[in-house]
């Protein structure tokens, strides 16, 4: 098993309202007054308060290529990572040269070097860091990075590794696209990022001491994650589901990432998810009644509903999932990240309780984790 130790969500300086970003996109997704309408609409049920994002409002208008959005992505997302990794890595207790292991994921934007050869530049990484950049698991790949990150650590149970996942979805916007699915995309997404510190079976980290352990450095790092829980990596799951490619993902244009999102999302979970939860829980000796907590990727309001409905949840077991939304809009692949970190902080939950975290993405696939909740 592995044993995440720290996860710290990350989000843009620039804050706006669900009204106030209505009141500036609607024009400039759909110039024709019916489709602002519908637009307007779409926004004010995605479930969404506030968003953050990479740059001011009003920079928006002037973003019309893919070379262009992507220049922000680049220079404003190594930022967003850096931030998120330098924090939780002071959660951890931890220096970036303690870090054995990277795992970068994104999926809206590229960098070549990636993401994660800017990320030791900026913080400091050891130049013999082993480094897994990732691309298009989507949404899913915060819940998949994370599961990746375990396969790693079962292999070297020594190790540390860094899951750090940077999302500027406000660049995908596309200019005069009234299509359905730009329009909802364009109130549903938001910007963040988020990191988490994952330690093997073997890290000092790992074991009922925590504090004691290699990354103990002062009083100081042990004050840092008084009140934190931990939790276990215990097993993993991924399952793409067939004939599903067009339903969710990219189309890649001139203009940048162009989002192709099929209203039939929500009845594929409702039709699939609760076998494969089952199927991960059965192996196990648990099934979906014995989880106290669940950590589901706050893909939007129909997208939540249709996990708590096919696993027969209560409302109750979704409120952060909500919450995440609420604050800050579905953030791709930092999204389970934000809702883990927020289930840390506020789970009754007993230590030794399992917990099932789950977020979904480009395949259509799903990607799930079971944990084990440890002590604060």
């Amino acid at each position: 098993m592995s044993c995440v130790v720290a996860v710290e969500p990350v989000l843009p300086e620039h804050v706006y309202t669900q009204e106030e970003i209505t009141d500036v996109v609607g024009p400039l997704v759909a110039p024709d007054p019916a489709r602002t309408a519908v637009l307007r609409r779409l926004h004010a049920s995605a479930g969404v308060d506030h968003r953050h994002l990479a740059l001011p409002l009003e920079e928006y208008a002037g973003l019309h290529s893919l070379g262009a959005t992507n220049a922000v992505f680049i220079r404003e997302g190594a930022l967003l990572a850096e931030r998120a990794c330098r924090q939780v890595l002071a959660a951890a207790g931890l220096r970036p040269e303690d870090v054995d292991h990277v795992f970068a994921t994104s999926v809206t934007g590229v960098a070549a070097p990636s993401l994660d050869v800017l990320l030791s530049e900026r913080i400091g990484l050891r130049s013999d860091v082993r480094r897994t950049p990732s691309f298009g698991l989507g949404c899913a790949g915060g819940a998949g990075g994370l599961a990746r990150v375990h396969d790693h650590l079962l292999g070297r149970p020594g190790d540390v590794s860094l899951l750090v996942s940077v999302e500027l979805c406000s660049l995908t916007l596309q200019h005069g696209d009234g299509s359905t699915a730009n329009m909802v995309a364009s109130g549903l997404f938001g910007d963040g990022a988020a990191a988490a510190v994952v330690v093997g079976a073997g890290h000092p980290l790992a074991g009922p001491t925590a504090g004691a352990g290699a990354g103990a450095r002062d009083p100081a790092d042990l004050a840092a994650r008084a009140g934190r829980r931990r939790a276990t990596v215990v097993d993993t799951r991924s399952r793409l589901y067939p004939g599903t490619t067009e339903a969710l993902g990219w189309e890649v244009r001139d203009t940048g990432f162009a989002i192709v999102l099929s209203a039939g999302l929500p009845d594929l979970l409702r039709a699939h998810l609760l076998a494969d939860v089952k199927g991960l829980l059965a192996e196990h000796g648990l099934t979906p009644g014995e989880i106290p907590t669940w950590v589901v990727h706050a893909g939007g309001p129909r997208v939540i509903d249709a996990v708590r409905d096919a696993l027969g949840l209560p409302e109750g077991a979704v409120r952060e999932s909500r919450a995440s939304l609420a604050c800050a809009g579905n953030l791709s692949s930092a999204s389970v990240l934000d809702v883990l970190a927020r289930t840390l902080a506020h789970t009754e939950a007993p230590p030794g309780s399992p917990a099932v975290l789950m977020a979904f993405g480009p395949g259509v696939s799903s990607e799930l984790v079971l944990l084990k909740l440890e002590e604060r």
